[in-house]
């Protein structure tokens, strides 16, 4: 994804974090999230809701490859075209390691993205940027609510599949870069401030609704997250997940310097 600031730490000047909230060292795991691949993947069901979210984070890679090869053809600077052209390929890396590691588990790429193309689509579609700063908020505000999802159900994973998702997720730079220019556009006009709010506002509806869409529309995905598949989550635990992801979207905001 295009920006991984982690929920639940605390943020330094630039907006990044410094730690890792749902993938703590410290954190002892049971069940599923202590076996390795071949073990967990022995339960046919659980192998499958792998599949859908390797599937699912691997066509997120790609489309966000392609935005950030668009958004580069917005910047007002060659410095700034070639810093966006820098992240684009790292989100290139992620998405190949994501293919790789479905061929090597018997899966073809393709087929396992295939689900999610519509949906992620339609949510590119309907948050498509005006301008260059909308594009920075987005990349920075939106793609980063779908990763904190993503975060908190790789810790429910097995060690292999945790690791690689972890990975996928880290940060291209894309978090600095933006509130660098996201403050200074603000400091330089302030009114700007009201408008990329609001679009932020809209981003976050948007994108709490599209995880919500990827999971409801596959029964493997959605039967792990509420527990009938290796540790999910029981409904009291859904509620605190999304009061942390709505959390780590006020502290983004404020990195921004805009109200939440």
């Amino acid at each position: 994804m295009t920006t991984s600031d982690k929920p639940d730490n605390a943020s330094d000047a630039t907006g990044e974090t410094t730690g890792e909230a749902t993938a703590d060292a410290s954190v002892e795991h049971t069940g599923v999230a202590a076996q390795d691949w071949a073990t967990a993947a022995a339960d046919p069901q659980y192998r499958a809701a792998v599949v859908d979210l390797l599937g699912a984070l691997a066509y997120g890679e790609l489309a966000a490859f392609e935005r950030l090869a668009e958004d580069a053809k917005l910047a007002p600077t060659l410095a700034d075209k070639a810093e966006l052209a820098k992240m684009a390929s790292a989100e290139f890396h992620h998405f190949e390691r994501l293919r790789d590691r479905l061929t090597e588990i018997g899966e073809e790429p393709t087929h396992a993205m295939q689900p999610f193309v519509a949906a992620l689509d339609g949510f590119h579609r309907q948050t498509a940027p005006s301008d260059w700063l909308e594009g920075l908020v987005k990349a920075y505000v939106g793609d980063s609510i779908a990763s904190d999802f993503y975060r908190e159900v790789a810790a429910r994973l097995d060690t292999d599949s945790r690791e690689l998702v972890l990975a996928v997720l880290d940060d291209t730079g894309h978090a600095g870069f933006a509130v660098e220019k996201v403050r200074a556009a603000i400091d330089a006009e302030p009114r700007v401030g009201g408008r990329l709010a609001l679009w932020a506002r809209r981003l976050m509806g948007e994108a709490l609704s599209q995880s919500q869409r990827v999971v409801a529309d596959r029964d493997a995905l959605s039967t792990m997250l509420v527990g009938g598949v290796a540790d999910g989550f029981d409904l009291a635990e859904v509620g605190r997940m999304f009061s942390r992801i709505t959390e780590a979207h006020t502290k983004r905001m404020a990195a921004l310097g805009l109200a939440a």
